[in-house]
């Protein structure tokens, strides 16, 4: 009966030590493969574009050429960015004089309002510069107001694009409005 019990808890014990090497080799096997599927995954999509290139060099392609800037879409909507109001002093012809003056800018993009946004100290500057040096007599005028929208934009271009200039038809500023135009 000592026997019979010995047998018993050798069989007992056996099957349980078996059954977890399978287990061991079941999750190795499945860990090898899961490992091998995301390397391979893996080269293909970190793969250089010059093997590929030299892979498929007989397919027919077209790419698209990067270019500085995209043509103009004249179907497209016109991008309008409000710049806060500018109050400066006038030149003094008769006592002081004020200006203030609230103006919205065309421009070709919505890429263009990100470098606005990343140049306003410096366009703030130098249009509060050009503002303050002109006299009240000089912008009364619906003249004077389209010489200074012009001088507006060719100042706010030349800060945005300095490479571009010659170029006035690519410009990023395309016009400048004056939503609000007051002189005290």
């Amino acid at each position: 009966m000592a026997k019979d019990a010995r047998a018993e808890a050798d069989g007992a014990g056996a099957a349980p030590v078996k059954s977890k090497k399978k287990l061991l080799i079941i999750i190795i096997t499945m860990l090898v493969l899961v490992l091998g599927l995301g390397g391979v995954g893996a080269y293909f999509l970190l793969k250089p574009a010059a093997e590929y290139d030299e892979e498929y060099a007989d397919a027919p392609r077209e790419r698209a050429r990067p270019s500085k800037r995209k043509k103009a879409d004249h179907n497209a909507a016109p991008v309008y960015v409000a710049l806060e109001a500018f109050t400066v002093n006038l030149v003094p012809e008769s006592g002081d004089q004020y200006l203030q003056l609230i103006l919205s800018v065309e421009v070709e993009d919505a890429q263009v309002d990100e470098q606005l946004k990343q140049y306003m100290p410096k366009l703030r500057n130098d249009l509060t510069l050009l503002l303050s040096s002109k006299k009240a007599s000089d912008l009364i005028s619906s003249e004077g107001k389209t010489r200074l929208a012009a001088e507006i934009k060719e100042k706010m271009n030349d800060i945005l694009d300095p490479a571009g200039k010659g170029k006035k038809h690519d410009w990023p500023v395309k016009e400048v409005l004056f939503t609000s135009f007051i002189i005290q």
